[in-house]
């Protein structure tokens, strides 16, 4: 896979105080998730890509280029920040074809151009005509994303983009985002919602204290934390049996019977040796399985993990 973004030995200083520290990944296409908590370096990170920002050390690329003060990688890039950039005496019509005009599309495409962003984020026509000062915080972000749209991005990158919206609107902005990737735009996502990110993203990017503590697919961070153990919860007709014959079997580290719901609740040591002698213990313990399901496997349990 070729890299969008790529980093080599980067680091960010502020001061005494260090914002990336020495970190080297490579991001491809499609929709990567950057998480980590308040002060991990994620905004940095996000500041360099987006060219606003020098590295003090090492290199970061995009698309083969460094982005610092450098229009030719700017104008692939779209971006919608965190904070409320949006001036708010204005219309949101208003604002983005001055957007628009200023970074030369033609009056007419401008007016075109503006119009099918905003119904692709779907903001309702009876709001336009309105100043937005009268917007909701999930308007706004609504009218963020638009603008970050308006050139028709490469990459997109986007640092909190479902904050204040409603879960219908997140609902929403996430079958915009995948349809972007879908039609070939690569975007990276910075959000606190480590749910809509696991829904989202096929890569994940994790940082605390300026470092990369893992990087890749969710399957594949899991795969490489030795200590990893998937945590199991089965519901079938005899749970008492089951553990019996799985923990003869040397393939459990504990087990227990949820008293309220009779689940078997199991740790397995190996999760790949596991699923493949699965098929084989169960029949030989002679017992129906109704469901089961993975209680570890998110995206908050790979988080704190990797983060503790």
């Amino acid at each position: 896979m070729n890299a969008i973004i790529e980093a080599r030995e980067l680091s960010r200083w502020y001061g005494m105080v260090m914002g990336l520290n020495n970190v080297s990944f490579e991001i491809g296409a499609g929709l990567t998730g950057l998480v980590g908590p308040n002060g991990a370096g994620k905004s940095t990170l996000i500041q360099i890509i987006t060219g606003q920002l020098q590295p003090s050390s090492g290199q970061l690329t995009v698309f083969n280029a460094r982005p610092w003060n450098n229009p030719s990688v700017l104008r692939r890039i779209g971006y919608c920040p965190e904070g409320e950039s949006v001036p708010k005496d204005l219309r949101p019509l208003d604002w983005l074809k001055g957007l628009a005009l200023l970074s030369g599309v033609a009056r007419q495409e401008a007016e075109e151009r503006c119009v099918a962003m905003l119904d692709k984020v779907g903001l309702a026509r009876m709001h336009w005509s309105k100043r937005m000062r009268q917007f909701s915080k999930g308007m706004r972000q609504r009218v963020k994303l638009a603008q970050g749209l308006l050139h028709e991005p490469e990459l997109l990158v986007l640092d909190e983009p479902m904050n204040g919206l409603d879960p219908m609107g997140r609902q929403e902005v996430s079958h915009i985002l995948q349809g972007l990737a879908e039609a070939g735009v690569s975007i990276v996502i910075s959000s606190h919602i480590l749910a809509e990110l696991e829904a989202l993203c096929q890569n994940i990017l994790i940082l605390n204290w300026g470092r990369i503590l893992a990087s890749g697919s969710q399957r594949d961070i899991r795969a490489d934390l030795r200590d990893w153990s998937e945590e199991l919860s089965v519901q079938c007709d005899a749970p008492e049996r089951l553990a019996r014959r799985l923990f003869d079997a040397g393939v459990l580290l504990g087990f227990d019977i949820d008293p309220a719901s009779g689940a078997l609740r199991i740790r397995v040591k190996d999760s790949r040796s596991f699923y493949a002698d699965w098929t084989g213990l169960l029949l030989e313990s002679q017992v129906t399985v109704y469901a089961i399901r993975s209680q570890s496997r998110s995206l908050k349990n790979i988080f704190d993990k990797v983060t503790t």
